[in-house]
């Protein structure tokens, strides 16, 4: 299992990456904005989420830091804005995390596959923790 960061931002995670790089002398990879999201059923990105950031990774030391805009419907919380994120590598693992962590909790994305992933999820656990789960490709 592989702890990692997603920070999200309320329409200005640019800016924010222009900053890091700089106070970091590092530089954003695998900038991906909610346009450039393969269509996926039932999902449309808004006209004021389209420019948005959807994915941006920041080397900072021995990890990548996520870096995201938040879409855009007015329920972005300042402070509440930084998720761990735990990667796994194999599909019994997860799935027993997941379920662990929703008693009690809420599910904000069941356990799926997605275009970015072989399985995600994100749940909120009963403490108030956002966590996201991803299953790393090829597991």
């Amino acid at each position: 299992m592989k702890l990692e960061l997603f920070i999200n931002f309320d329409g200005n995670c640019l800016e924010a990456l222009r900053f890091y790089e700089n106070v970091f002398e590092t530089k954003v990879g695998n900038l991906m904005r909610y346009s450039d999201a393969p269509a996926a059923d039932g999902y449309e990105v808004s006209e004021k989420d389209k420019d948005r950031v959807m994915y941006a990774g920041l080397p900072l030391g021995d990890m990548v830091v996520m870096f995201s805009d938040a879409p855009d419907t007015g329920e972005f919380v300042r402070g509440n804005n930084v998720c761990p994120t735990l990667g796994f590598d194999n599909e019994a693992e997860i799935r027993k995390v997941y379920n662990a962590l929703k008693k009690g909790g809420d599910v904000y994305m069941e356990l799926q596959k997605t275009f970015f992933g072989e399985l995600f999820a994100m749940v909120e656990d009963k403490f108030g923790i956002i966590w996201q789960l991803t299953l790393n490709a090829g597991a």
